[in-house]
């Protein structure tokens, strides 16, 4: 079982990274960059490549706070068996947007100084960006393991995504408030980036569903076989 993306997904990543940086309060701007890499001509179904182009791009999007709805129009709401894409691609974007929040955290406590020490020195400070980087890696790991359960057409691909949603919806909380603690009094202030960050990813964490309703699907869906993808104890013991 192959989890990394592709080499030209991951490339295609990255020049949609360099396109978005410096648009993200532009929605047009950000439409006509991504029309520019071609991103509106994949198809979601055409194959492995093209959904792991379209996830790659999401993450982009992501990392960048796009207010554009990329995820939305690669994947149009009701597309694909049971819905599973509209699940995916979305937490492929809030993905983007925890790594993005990490980075700004790690940045922050390396840059500033407490006692005459930088605050990545202070233990506390250590713990919690332990907290959040465990949280944030293993979103990172079903957001690839739902890819692939879409690509290789598993039955539980739905079970898949759903759970993917609940450990991302589960894991901002965590990453966020843990990036504001670090920033202290500033990471509240409306014109940080990490603010304007946590602001963004807001509509993602609650529509279509939030993380209630989404784990009350998962668990009508399961009922009481469980799932059987990655982390299945860890979802349970969250359930």
């Amino acid at each position: 079982m192959n989890r990394e993306l592709s080499p030209e997904a991951t490339e295609l990543g990255g020049h949609a990274r360099r396109a978005l940086t410096g648009t993200a309060s532009d929605a047009a701007a950000c439409e006509a960059a991504l029309g520019a890499l071609g991103a509106w001509e994949l198809d979601v179904h055409a194959g492995a490549d093209e959904l792991e182009a379209a996830a790659a791009i999401c993450h982009a999007a992501g990392w960048c706070a796009t207010p554009y709805p990329v995820a939305e129009r690669l994947a149009p709401l009701g597309d694909h068996v049971d819905g599973a894409i509209t699940i995916v691609l979305p937490c492929w974007t809030l993905l983007g947007m925890l790594d993005r929040a990490v980075d700004l955290a790690c940045r922050h406590v390396r840059q500033r100084e407490q006692f005459g020490r930088p605050l990545a020195d202070l233990q506390g400070v250590q713990f919690m960006l332990t907290e959040a980087e465990v949280e944030r890696a293993g979103v990172d790991e079903l957001a690839r393991y739902a890819l692939w359960s879409i690509e290789t057409a598993r039955p539980e691909m739905l079970e898949d995504a759903l759970a993917l949603r609940v450990a991302a919806i589960d894991a901002a909380r965590v990453v966020f408030r843990v990036a504001h603690q670090v920033h202290g009094a500033s990471g509240f202030c409306d014109d940080t980036e990490l603010s304007w960050l946590s602001r963004r990813s807001e509509p993602l964490r609650r529509e279509p569903l939030g993380g209630a309703a989404t784990l009350a699907s998962l668990t009508a869906r399961t009922d009481r076989r469980g799932i059987t993808g990655l982390f299945t104890g860890e979802t349970a013991r969250r359930s």
